[in-house]
Protein backbone atom coordinates (compact mmCIF):
# COMPACT_ATOMS: atom_id res chain seq x y z
CA UNK A 1 0.00 0.00 0.00
CA UNK A 2 1.10 3.36 -0.31
CA UNK A 3 3.07 4.29 2.36
CA UNK A 4 3.15 7.19 4.71
CA UNK A 5 7.33 8.08 6.41
CA UNK A 6 7.54 8.65 9.21
CA UNK A 7 10.94 9.91 9.44
CA UNK A 8 12.66 12.68 6.79
CA UNK A 9 14.28 11.05 4.14
CA UNK A 10 16.31 7.72 4.09
CA UNK A 11 19.16 6.95 2.27
CA UNK A 12 20.32 3.50 1.00
CA UNK A 13 23.67 2.26 1.14
CA UNK A 14 25.75 1.82 -1.92
CA UNK A 15 26.84 -1.95 -2.14
CA UNK A 16 28.71 -3.12 -5.50
CA UNK A 17 27.25 -1.16 -8.82
CA UNK A 18 23.79 -0.25 -6.98
CA UNK A 19 24.33 3.60 -6.50
CA UNK A 20 23.06 5.55 -3.05
CA UNK A 21 19.88 7.25 -3.31
CA UNK A 22 17.73 9.12 -1.67
CA UNK A 23 14.00 7.55 -1.14
CA UNK A 24 10.85 9.57 -0.34
CA UNK A 25 6.96 9.09 -0.57
CA UNK A 26 6.74 12.08 -3.06
CA UNK A 27 9.07 13.48 -5.76
CA UNK A 28 8.29 17.13 -7.06
CA UNK A 29 10.22 18.17 -10.44
CA UNK A 30 9.92 21.98 -10.58
CA UNK A 31 10.62 24.45 -7.85
CA UNK A 32 8.61 27.35 -9.48
CA UNK A 33 5.10 28.70 -8.34
CA UNK A 34 3.91 25.01 -9.29
CA UNK A 35 6.54 23.35 -7.17
CA UNK A 36 6.27 25.28 -4.51
CA UNK A 37 2.58 25.14 -4.04
CA UNK A 38 2.64 21.44 -4.53
CA UNK A 39 5.07 21.24 -1.34
CA UNK A 40 2.81 23.45 0.99
CA UNK A 41 0.10 20.99 0.20
CA UNK A 42 1.78 18.17 0.82
CA UNK A 43 3.11 19.54 4.01
CA UNK A 44 -0.65 20.77 5.46
CA UNK A 45 -2.64 17.62 3.88
CA UNK A 46 0.07 14.68 4.14
CA UNK A 47 2.41 16.46 6.96
CA UNK A 48 3.34 12.50 7.38
CA UNK A 49 5.05 11.53 3.91
CA UNK A 50 8.38 12.10 2.75
CA UNK A 51 9.16 14.54 -0.33
CA UNK A 52 11.86 16.42 -2.01
CA UNK A 53 11.80 19.21 -4.83
CA UNK A 54 14.07 18.67 -7.43
CA UNK A 55 14.91 21.81 -9.84
CA UNK A 56 17.30 22.48 -12.43
CA UNK A 57 18.41 25.30 -12.20
CA UNK A 58 20.29 27.19 -9.31
CA UNK A 59 17.39 28.86 -7.44
CA UNK A 60 13.91 28.22 -6.94
CA UNK A 61 11.09 30.44 -9.03
CA UNK A 62 10.87 29.36 -12.52
CA UNK A 63 9.67 31.49 -14.97
CA UNK A 64 10.23 34.18 -12.67
CA UNK A 65 14.30 33.72 -11.69
CA UNK A 66 14.45 32.52 -15.51
CA UNK A 67 13.19 35.43 -17.14
CA UNK A 68 15.36 38.85 -16.13
CA UNK A 69 14.31 40.86 -19.69
CA UNK A 70 13.30 44.96 -18.76
CA UNK A 71 9.65 45.12 -17.21
CA UNK A 72 9.41 41.15 -16.56
CA UNK A 73 5.66 41.17 -14.97
CA UNK A 74 3.03 39.16 -14.74
CA UNK A 75 0.33 39.23 -16.96
CA UNK A 76 -2.30 37.63 -14.73
CA UNK A 77 -3.73 39.76 -11.39
CA UNK A 78 -1.71 38.45 -8.41
CA UNK A 79 -4.85 38.01 -5.96
CA UNK A 80 -5.82 34.60 -7.98
CA UNK A 81 -2.22 33.84 -9.62
CA UNK A 82 -0.92 34.24 -5.80
CA UNK A 83 -1.85 31.65 -3.63
CA UNK A 84 -4.97 30.98 -2.06
CA UNK A 85 -2.84 30.54 1.59
CA UNK A 86 -0.51 33.31 0.98
CA UNK A 87 -2.31 36.71 0.54
CA UNK A 88 -0.83 38.84 -1.94
CA UNK A 89 -0.27 42.78 -0.35
CA UNK A 90 1.51 44.32 -3.54
CA UNK A 91 0.08 45.57 -6.42
CA UNK A 92 -2.45 43.87 -8.80
CA UNK A 93 0.47 43.32 -11.74
CA UNK A 94 3.70 42.49 -10.31
CA UNK A 95 7.19 42.46 -11.31
CA UNK A 96 9.05 39.00 -11.84
CA UNK A 97 11.53 40.44 -8.96
CA UNK A 98 8.12 40.74 -6.63
CA UNK A 99 7.25 37.60 -7.45
CA UNK A 100 10.20 36.46 -6.20
CA UNK A 101 9.89 38.16 -2.70
CA UNK A 102 6.68 36.66 -2.48
CA UNK A 103 7.74 32.95 -3.31
CA UNK A 104 10.97 33.57 -0.99
CA UNK A 105 8.82 34.25 1.76
CA UNK A 106 6.53 31.14 0.35
CA UNK A 107 9.64 29.20 0.65
CA UNK A 108 10.91 30.40 4.25
CA UNK A 109 7.61 30.52 6.22
CA UNK A 110 7.05 26.47 4.98
CA UNK A 111 10.64 25.93 5.24
CA UNK A 112 10.76 24.17 2.26
CA UNK A 113 14.47 24.80 1.49
CA UNK A 114 15.15 21.99 3.13
CA UNK A 115 13.38 20.07 1.01
CA UNK A 116 14.76 20.87 -2.20
CA UNK A 117 17.70 19.90 -4.26
CA UNK A 118 18.70 22.51 -6.34
CA UNK A 119 20.80 22.10 -9.97
CA UNK A 120 19.49 18.33 -10.56
CA UNK A 121 18.86 17.99 -13.93
CA UNK A 122 16.35 15.26 -14.23
CA UNK A 123 17.03 12.94 -17.36
CA UNK A 124 15.10 9.49 -16.77
CA UNK A 125 12.36 8.12 -14.46
CA UNK A 126 12.04 4.41 -14.54
CA UNK A 127 9.00 3.20 -13.02
CA UNK A 128 9.23 -0.68 -10.91
CA UNK A 129 6.37 -2.62 -10.43
CA UNK A 130 7.52 -5.13 -8.25
CA UNK A 131 8.95 -2.47 -6.07
CA UNK A 132 6.06 -0.07 -6.90
CA UNK A 133 8.36 3.25 -7.46
CA UNK A 134 9.62 4.90 -9.35
CA UNK A 135 13.70 5.58 -9.39
CA UNK A 136 14.89 9.01 -11.36
CA UNK A 137 18.15 9.55 -12.51
CA UNK A 138 19.40 13.59 -12.36
CA UNK A 139 22.54 15.17 -12.78
CA UNK A 140 24.10 17.56 -10.68
CA UNK A 141 24.68 20.50 -13.07
CA UNK A 142 27.15 22.31 -10.32
CA UNK A 143 29.14 18.84 -10.02
CA UNK A 144 28.12 16.54 -12.95
CA UNK A 145 27.56 14.19 -10.23
CA UNK A 146 24.92 11.32 -11.31
CA UNK A 147 22.06 11.23 -8.05
CA UNK A 148 18.90 8.72 -8.39
CA UNK A 149 16.22 9.38 -6.04
CA UNK A 150 13.24 6.68 -5.49
CA UNK A 151 9.86 7.61 -5.38
CA UNK A 152 6.46 6.11 -4.48
CA UNK A 153 4.76 9.33 -6.55
CA UNK A 154 6.21 11.26 -9.45
CA UNK A 155 4.61 14.88 -9.34
CA UNK A 156 5.50 16.88 -12.21
CA UNK A 157 5.28 20.56 -12.03
CA UNK A 158 8.15 21.89 -14.43
CA UNK A 159 6.28 23.63 -16.37
CA UNK A 160 5.04 23.64 -20.20
CA UNK A 161 8.23 25.21 -22.10
CA UNK A 162 11.62 24.74 -22.50
CA UNK A 163 13.68 27.59 -20.21
CA UNK A 164 16.92 26.97 -22.19
CA UNK A 165 15.40 27.36 -25.99
CA UNK A 166 13.15 30.24 -27.21
CA UNK A 167 11.58 29.45 -30.38
CA UNK A 168 13.27 31.55 -33.49
CA UNK A 169 11.78 31.36 -37.02
CA UNK A 170 14.65 30.75 -39.50
CA UNK A 171 14.89 33.94 -41.02
CA UNK A 172 17.05 34.86 -44.06
CA UNK A 173 20.25 36.88 -43.36
CA UNK A 174 20.18 36.95 -39.86
CA UNK A 175 24.10 36.05 -39.61
CA UNK A 176 24.54 39.03 -41.63
CA UNK A 177 23.20 42.06 -39.13
CA UNK A 178 25.46 44.02 -37.42
CA UNK A 179 23.74 44.40 -34.59
CA UNK A 180 22.56 42.44 -30.90
CA UNK A 181 20.51 39.66 -31.29
CA UNK A 182 18.38 38.56 -27.79
CA UNK A 183 15.88 36.46 -26.54
CA UNK A 184 14.47 37.81 -23.78
CA UNK A 185 14.51 33.97 -22.00
CA UNK A 186 18.14 34.75 -22.38
CA UNK A 187 18.43 38.63 -21.70
CA UNK A 188 22.13 39.61 -21.44
CA UNK A 189 23.22 41.30 -18.11
CA UNK A 190 25.47 43.95 -20.49
CA UNK A 191 23.19 44.49 -22.48
CA UNK A 192 23.28 48.23 -23.24
CA UNK A 193 20.02 49.87 -25.37
CA UNK A 194 20.92 53.76 -24.39
CA UNK A 195 20.35 56.10 -27.21
CA UNK A 196 19.90 52.92 -29.44
CA UNK A 197 17.23 51.68 -32.31
CA UNK A 198 15.28 48.36 -30.83
CA UNK A 199 13.70 46.38 -33.30
CA UNK A 200 11.03 43.49 -30.56
CA UNK A 201 9.85 41.16 -33.07
CA UNK A 202 6.35 40.04 -31.23
CA UNK A 203 3.13 41.60 -30.02
CA UNK A 204 2.37 39.05 -26.95
CA UNK A 205 2.67 39.88 -23.30
CA UNK A 206 6.32 39.85 -23.39
CA UNK A 207 6.80 42.43 -25.82
CA UNK A 208 3.89 44.39 -23.88
CA UNK A 209 6.34 44.06 -20.86
CA UNK A 210 9.41 44.75 -22.61
CA UNK A 211 8.79 47.79 -24.59
CA UNK A 212 7.59 50.56 -22.43
CA UNK A 213 10.68 49.09 -20.08
CA UNK A 214 13.06 49.52 -23.32
CA UNK A 215 11.65 53.25 -24.08
CA UNK A 216 12.94 54.65 -20.54
CA UNK A 217 16.87 54.16 -22.09
CA UNK A 218 16.57 53.48 -25.75
CA UNK A 219 16.42 55.88 -28.53
CA UNK A 220 13.46 54.35 -30.01
CA UNK A 221 11.61 50.92 -29.93
CA UNK A 222 9.30 49.76 -32.91
CA UNK A 223 7.03 46.60 -32.08
CA UNK A 224 6.91 44.63 -35.31
CA UNK A 225 4.81 42.46 -35.47
CA UNK A 226 3.37 39.89 -38.22
CA UNK A 227 -0.09 40.04 -36.66
CA UNK A 228 -2.24 42.33 -33.84
CA UNK A 229 -3.03 41.39 -30.42
CA UNK A 230 -5.79 42.19 -28.66
CA UNK A 231 -4.40 44.12 -25.18
CA UNK A 232 -6.10 45.54 -22.37
CA UNK A 233 -5.86 48.27 -20.36
CA UNK A 234 -5.97 47.71 -16.11
CA UNK A 235 -4.70 49.52 -13.17
CA UNK A 236 -1.58 48.62 -11.62
CA UNK A 237 -3.75 48.28 -8.31
CA UNK A 238 -7.54 47.46 -9.20
CA UNK A 239 -9.73 50.13 -7.18
CA UNK A 240 -11.37 47.74 -4.83
CA UNK A 241 -7.85 46.91 -3.53
CA UNK A 242 -7.30 50.68 -2.72
CA UNK A 243 -10.32 50.85 -0.99
CA UNK A 244 -10.33 47.73 0.97
CA UNK A 245 -6.48 49.08 2.08
CA UNK A 246 -8.05 52.73 3.13
CA UNK A 247 -10.99 50.93 5.13
CA UNK A 248 -7.68 48.58 7.36
CA UNK A 249 -10.04 45.38 6.30
CA UNK A 250 -7.46 42.54 7.35
CA UNK A 251 -5.12 41.56 4.37
CA UNK A 252 -6.67 37.64 4.72
CA UNK A 253 -9.92 38.86 4.05
CA UNK A 254 -8.64 41.52 1.45
CA UNK A 255 -6.79 38.73 -0.52
CA UNK A 256 -9.85 36.89 -0.75
CA UNK A 257 -12.46 39.71 -1.40
CA UNK A 258 -10.32 40.19 -4.67
CA UNK A 259 -9.79 37.14 -5.57
CA UNK A 260 -13.78 36.13 -5.71
CA UNK A 261 -13.73 39.73 -7.49
CA UNK A 262 -11.44 38.60 -10.25
CA UNK A 263 -13.02 35.41 -10.83
CA UNK A 264 -15.89 37.29 -11.14
CA UNK A 265 -14.88 39.43 -13.95
CA UNK A 266 -13.02 36.85 -15.85
CA UNK A 267 -16.04 34.73 -15.55
CA UNK A 268 -17.99 37.83 -17.04
CA UNK A 269 -15.53 38.24 -20.02
CA UNK A 270 -14.97 34.73 -20.78
CA UNK A 271 -18.97 34.77 -21.29
CA UNK A 272 -19.12 37.19 -23.28
CA UNK A 273 -16.82 36.24 -25.39
CA UNK A 274 -18.72 33.17 -26.42
CA UNK A 275 -22.58 34.80 -26.17
CA UNK A 276 -21.51 38.36 -27.44
CA UNK A 277 -17.83 37.80 -29.84
CA UNK A 278 -18.32 40.56 -31.73
CA UNK A 279 -19.49 42.99 -28.91
CA UNK A 280 -16.44 42.17 -26.98
CA UNK A 281 -14.12 42.48 -30.27
CA UNK A 282 -15.50 46.26 -30.47
CA UNK A 283 -14.91 46.52 -27.02
CA UNK A 284 -11.02 45.69 -26.86
CA UNK A 285 -10.40 47.63 -29.92
CA UNK A 286 -12.30 50.62 -29.26
CA UNK A 287 -10.39 50.85 -25.74
CA UNK A 288 -7.02 50.79 -27.63
CA UNK A 289 -8.16 53.32 -30.16
CA UNK A 290 -9.31 55.94 -27.00
CA UNK A 291 -5.53 55.76 -25.64
CA UNK A 292 -3.50 56.07 -29.45
CA UNK A 293 -3.36 59.48 -31.02
CA UNK A 294 -6.28 60.78 -33.08
CA UNK A 295 -6.06 59.57 -36.53
CA UNK A 296 -4.33 56.12 -35.44
CA UNK A 297 -4.44 53.33 -38.11
CA UNK A 298 -5.73 51.04 -35.49
CA UNK A 299 -7.68 48.04 -37.66
CA UNK A 300 -4.28 47.43 -39.08
CA UNK A 301 -1.99 47.58 -35.86
CA UNK A 302 -4.68 46.60 -33.04
CA UNK A 303 -7.59 44.82 -34.50
CA UNK A 304 -6.55 40.91 -34.67
CA UNK A 305 -8.13 38.55 -37.19
CA UNK A 306 -8.75 36.11 -34.53
CA UNK A 307 -11.40 36.10 -31.88
CA UNK A 308 -11.02 37.88 -28.30
CA UNK A 309 -9.86 34.98 -26.02
CA UNK A 310 -8.65 32.64 -28.97
CA UNK A 311 -5.32 33.86 -27.67
CA UNK A 312 -4.24 35.34 -24.44
CA UNK A 313 -4.88 39.40 -24.12
CA UNK A 314 -2.21 40.95 -22.98
CA UNK A 315 -2.43 42.87 -20.01
CA UNK A 316 -1.34 46.53 -20.13
CA UNK A 317 -0.93 48.08 -16.53
CA UNK A 318 -1.92 51.47 -16.42
CA UNK A 319 -2.40 52.02 -20.41
CA UNK A 320 1.94 51.85 -20.24
CA UNK A 321 2.45 50.69 -24.15
CA UNK A 322 -0.23 52.98 -25.24
CA UNK A 323 1.56 55.83 -23.93
CA UNK A 324 4.96 55.20 -25.23
CA UNK A 325 2.92 55.12 -28.59
CA UNK A 326 1.14 58.36 -27.77
CA UNK A 327 4.41 59.75 -26.46
CA UNK A 328 6.38 58.92 -30.00
CA UNK A 329 8.80 56.87 -27.70
CA UNK A 330 7.22 53.63 -29.51
CA UNK A 331 5.78 52.76 -32.83
CA UNK A 332 4.20 49.65 -34.25
CA UNK A 333 4.40 48.33 -37.73
CA UNK A 334 2.41 45.28 -38.92
CA UNK A 335 4.23 43.25 -41.58
CA UNK A 336 6.44 40.29 -42.13
CA UNK A 337 9.92 39.65 -42.54
CA UNK A 338 11.27 39.21 -45.75
CA UNK A 339 15.08 38.67 -45.00
CA UNK A 340 17.75 41.13 -42.41
CA UNK A 341 20.80 42.90 -43.89
CA UNK A 342 23.80 44.80 -42.21
CA UNK A 343 21.52 47.55 -40.84
CA UNK A 344 18.38 45.72 -39.94
CA UNK A 345 15.18 43.74 -41.22
CA UNK A 346 13.95 44.58 -45.03
CA UNK A 347 10.44 43.77 -44.70
CA UNK A 348 7.91 42.06 -47.62
CA UNK A 349 6.61 45.40 -48.23
CA UNK A 350 10.20 46.38 -49.01
CA UNK A 351 10.03 48.60 -46.16
CA UNK A 352 13.86 48.83 -44.07
CA UNK A 353 13.51 48.97 -40.57
CA UNK A 354 17.16 49.97 -39.30
CA UNK A 355 18.06 48.56 -36.21
CA UNK A 356 21.00 48.46 -33.06
CA UNK A 357 19.29 45.83 -31.62
CA UNK A 358 16.87 42.93 -32.49
CA UNK A 359 14.73 41.53 -29.99
CA UNK A 360 13.21 37.92 -30.13
CA UNK A 361 9.99 38.13 -28.46
CA UNK A 362 8.92 35.43 -30.59
CA UNK A 363 7.13 33.06 -28.43
CA UNK A 364 8.27 29.73 -26.25
CA UNK A 365 9.07 26.41 -27.14
CA UNK A 366 7.44 23.50 -25.31
CA UNK A 367 8.52 21.01 -23.69
CA UNK A 368 6.96 18.10 -22.58
CA UNK A 369 7.78 17.02 -18.87
CA UNK A 370 11.12 18.33 -19.57
CA UNK A 371 12.23 16.30 -21.92
CA UNK A 372 12.54 13.08 -19.24
CA UNK A 373 12.75 10.09 -20.69
CA UNK A 374 10.23 7.42 -19.17
CA UNK A 375 9.93 3.89 -18.53
CA UNK A 376 7.67 1.58 -17.03
CA UNK A 377 8.88 -2.02 -16.53
CA UNK A 378 11.86 -2.28 -18.62
CA UNK A 379 9.42 -0.55 -21.69
CA UNK A 380 9.64 2.56 -22.91
CA UNK A 381 6.70 4.98 -22.60
CA UNK A 382 6.02 7.80 -25.04
CA UNK A 383 3.61 10.75 -23.16
CA UNK A 384 3.23 12.30 -26.59
CA UNK A 385 1.66 8.62 -27.55
CA UNK A 386 -0.61 8.93 -24.60
CA UNK A 387 -3.84 10.39 -23.58
CA UNK A 388 -4.55 13.30 -21.04
CA UNK A 389 -6.81 11.88 -17.97
CA UNK A 390 -8.79 15.00 -17.07
CA UNK A 391 -5.39 17.25 -17.60
CA UNK A 392 -4.21 15.72 -14.17
CA UNK A 393 -2.30 11.96 -15.54
CA UNK A 394 -1.15 10.11 -18.46
CA UNK A 395 -2.43 7.08 -19.63
CA UNK A 396 0.47 4.02 -18.50
CA UNK A 397 2.64 6.31 -16.33
CA UNK A 398 1.71 4.92 -12.84
CA UNK A 399 1.40 7.00 -9.70
CA UNK A 400 2.33 10.32 -11.80
CA UNK A 401 0.63 13.23 -11.84
CA UNK A 402 1.51 16.90 -13.66
CA UNK A 403 0.31 20.42 -13.07
CA UNK A 404 -0.72 22.09 -16.32
CA UNK A 405 -2.72 25.65 -15.37
CA UNK A 406 -5.39 27.53 -17.17
CA UNK A 407 -5.08 29.00 -21.23
CA UNK A 408 -7.51 31.80 -20.17
CA UNK A 409 -7.35 31.87 -16.13
CA UNK A 410 -3.85 32.37 -13.90
CA UNK A 411 -2.01 29.34 -13.34
CA UNK A 412 -2.17 28.73 -10.05
CA UNK A 413 -6.26 28.70 -9.79
CA UNK A 414 -5.56 25.26 -11.61
CA UNK A 415 -2.31 24.12 -10.01
CA UNK A 416 -4.50 24.35 -6.62
CA UNK A 417 -7.04 22.40 -8.13
CA UNK A 418 -4.50 19.51 -9.20
CA UNK A 419 -2.73 19.62 -6.05
CA UNK A 420 -5.85 19.13 -4.23
CA UNK A 421 -6.97 15.95 -6.75
CA UNK A 422 -3.45 14.57 -5.94
CA UNK A 423 -3.40 14.69 -2.14
CA UNK A 424 -7.20 12.98 -2.33
CA UNK A 425 -5.75 10.54 -4.43
CA UNK A 426 -2.75 9.89 -1.70
CA UNK A 427 -5.01 9.40 0.75
CA UNK A 428 -7.47 7.05 -1.69
CA UNK A 429 -4.25 5.03 -1.76
CA UNK A 430 -4.00 4.43 1.88
CA UNK A 431 -7.49 3.81 2.90
CA UNK A 432 -8.02 1.04 -0.23
CA UNK A 433 -4.09 -0.34 0.47
CA UNK A 434 -3.48 -0.36 -3.05
CA UNK A 435 0.22 0.64 -4.04
CA UNK A 436 -0.06 2.49 -7.48
CA UNK A 437 -2.70 3.89 -9.77
CA UNK A 438 -2.79 4.62 -13.34
CA UNK A 439 -5.44 5.75 -16.22
CA UNK A 440 -6.09 2.98 -19.04
CA UNK A 441 -8.46 3.24 -21.76
CA UNK A 442 -11.46 1.45 -21.08
CA UNK A 443 -13.24 -1.19 -23.63
CA UNK A 444 -15.78 1.60 -24.48
CA UNK A 445 -12.72 3.49 -25.58
CA UNK A 446 -11.70 1.29 -28.29
CA UNK A 447 -12.91 3.27 -31.21
CA UNK A 448 -11.82 6.64 -29.26
CA UNK A 449 -10.31 9.09 -31.96
CA UNK A 450 -7.07 10.43 -30.57
CA UNK A 451 -7.15 14.21 -31.47
CA UNK A 452 -4.17 16.46 -30.83
CA UNK A 453 -3.88 17.83 -27.38
CA UNK A 454 -5.35 21.67 -28.26
CA UNK A 455 -8.57 22.33 -30.08
CA UNK A 456 -7.30 25.41 -32.50
CA UNK A 457 -11.00 26.37 -32.32
CA UNK A 458 -10.72 26.91 -29.27
CA UNK A 459 -7.58 28.51 -28.67
CA UNK A 460 -4.87 28.46 -30.93
CA UNK A 461 -1.27 30.51 -30.16
CA UNK A 462 1.78 29.72 -31.89
CA UNK A 463 3.63 27.73 -29.21
CA UNK A 464 0.65 25.39 -28.96
CA UNK A 465 0.25 25.39 -32.41
CA UNK A 466 3.90 24.28 -32.94
CA UNK A 467 3.76 21.66 -31.00
CA UNK A 468 0.60 19.49 -31.48
CA UNK A 469 2.85 16.66 -32.64
CA UNK A 470 4.95 16.92 -29.39
CA UNK A 471 2.46 16.48 -27.01
CA UNK A 472 0.22 14.07 -25.41
CA UNK A 473 -3.66 13.38 -27.06
CA UNK A 474 -6.74 13.72 -25.88
CA UNK A 475 -9.95 12.19 -26.64
CA UNK A 476 -13.42 13.16 -27.32
CA UNK A 477 -15.35 11.99 -24.16
CA UNK A 478 -14.82 12.13 -20.49
CA UNK A 479 -12.49 11.60 -18.72
CA UNK A 480 -10.18 11.95 -21.60
CA UNK A 481 -10.63 15.59 -21.89
CA UNK A 482 -9.01 19.26 -21.30
CA UNK A 483 -8.11 22.38 -20.98
CA UNK A 484 -11.80 23.23 -19.12
CA UNK A 485 -12.65 26.78 -17.47
CA UNK A 486 -12.25 27.21 -13.85
CA UNK A 487 -15.50 27.86 -13.49
CA UNK A 488 -16.46 24.45 -14.20
CA UNK A 489 -13.46 23.01 -12.77
CA UNK A 490 -13.40 24.37 -9.24
CA UNK A 491 -16.56 22.17 -9.12
CA UNK A 492 -15.57 18.93 -10.81
CA UNK A 493 -11.75 17.89 -10.10
CA UNK A 494 -12.95 17.80 -6.20
CA UNK A 495 -15.80 15.56 -7.01
CA UNK A 496 -13.94 13.35 -9.30
CA UNK A 497 -14.56 9.45 -8.40
CA UNK A 498 -11.59 7.83 -7.64
CA UNK A 499 -13.49 4.72 -7.97
CA UNK A 500 -14.14 5.52 -11.85
CA UNK A 501 -13.16 2.52 -14.69
CA UNK A 502 -10.41 4.78 -16.16
CA UNK A 503 -7.96 4.08 -12.70
CA UNK A 504 -6.91 1.35 -12.21
CA UNK A 505 -5.45 0.39 -8.88
CA UNK A 506 -2.05 -2.37 -8.32
CA UNK A 507 -2.20 -4.36 -5.05
CA UNK A 508 1.60 -5.93 -4.33
CA UNK A 509 3.00 -8.35 -2.03
CA UNK A 510 6.39 -6.99 -0.63
CA UNK A 511 8.98 -9.13 -2.59
CA UNK A 512 11.76 -10.00 -0.35
CA UNK A 513 14.46 -7.59 -0.35
CA UNK A 514 12.16 -4.80 -2.05
CA UNK A 515 13.18 -1.21 -0.61
CA UNK A 516 10.41 -0.21 2.45
CA UNK A 517 9.91 3.61 2.48
CA UNK A 518 8.18 3.54 6.07
CA UNK A 519 5.29 2.09 8.14
CA UNK A 520 1.99 2.83 7.29
CA UNK A 521 0.08 4.68 9.61
CA UNK A 522 -2.70 3.82 11.70
CA UNK A 523 -5.01 6.15 11.00
CA UNK A 524 -4.68 5.56 7.47
CA UNK A 525 -4.77 1.81 7.29
CA UNK A 526 -7.73 1.74 9.39
CA UNK A 527 -9.39 3.87 6.80
CA UNK A 528 -11.38 2.90 3.88
CA UNK A 529 -13.52 4.32 1.01
CA UNK A 530 -12.90 6.30 -2.09
CA UNK A 531 -11.99 9.89 -0.56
Amino acid sequence: MMTSATSAIEHSSPTGDVPAMERVDVLIIGAGLSGIGAAVSLKKEHPERSFLIVEAHESFGGTWWTHRYPGARSDSDLHTFGYSFKPWEGATIASAGQILDYLATVVQEYDLERDMRLRHRVSEATWSSADASWTVVATRTDTGETVHIAARFLWMNQGYYDHANGYRPDWAGLELFDGDVVHPQHWPDDLDVSGKHVIVIGSGATAASLIPALTDTAGHVTMLQRSPTYFTSRPRTHELAVTLAKLDVPAAWQHEIMRRQFIADRAELIAMSVDRNEDLRTLLIEEARRQLPAGYDVERHFAPRYRPLQQRTAAVPDGDLFATIREGRASVVTDTIDHFDKSGIVLTSGEHLDADVVVTATGLVVSLFGGIDFAVDGTRIDPSEQVTYRGLMITELPNFAYTFGYFRWSWTLRAELVAGFVNRLLTHLDRTGAESVVPRLRAEDADMPLLPWIDPDNANPGYMMRSQSTMYRRGDREPWTHFKEYTEERESIPAIDLNEGALSYGFRQVRPGAPEFASVSASASASSGNN
